[in-house]
């Protein structure tokens, strides 16, 4: 999704930008498709039944599969960190789960870059 009501979206593109998308110049997310879907599918309600949760989630990530900046919206909800809904087709759980694995991977790295 796109962004909360009370936050306004001004972000850097990342370097990964669709083929598909015919203006380059254009803002990433302009092109989303969830800025034609409503929000209540990609942000819980408080004191959302799981088995509710689990199957709006997974009607927001239909609409992100065929999403053309699905990665540039990924990478912008782990870059903010976005703490809430689902960005790029993952959920809040599950972008924790990336940075974490970014995190260990970049302190593996440092380790191995320091021991050379």
């Amino acid at each position: 999704m796109l962004q909360l009501p009370h936050q306004s979206l001004q972000v850097a593109v990342p370097p990964q930008r669709s083929a598909a998308r015919e203006d380059q110049d254009a803002p990433w997310h302009t092109e989303a498709v969830c800025r034609r879907d409503e929000a209540g599918l990609f942000f819980a309600p408080s004191k959302e039944p799981t088995a509710a949760r689990l199957s709006r989630e997974d009607a927001a990530k239909r609409v992100c599969a065929r999403c053309p900046v699905m990665v540039e919206c990924r990478e912008h909800a782990l870059l903010q960190p976005e703490p809430y809904g689902v960005w790029g087709g993952l959920t809040a759980a599950e972008r924790r789960v990336v940075l974490a694995r970014r995190r260990r991977r970049e302190t593996e790295i440092k380790k191995a870059a320091s021991a050379a």
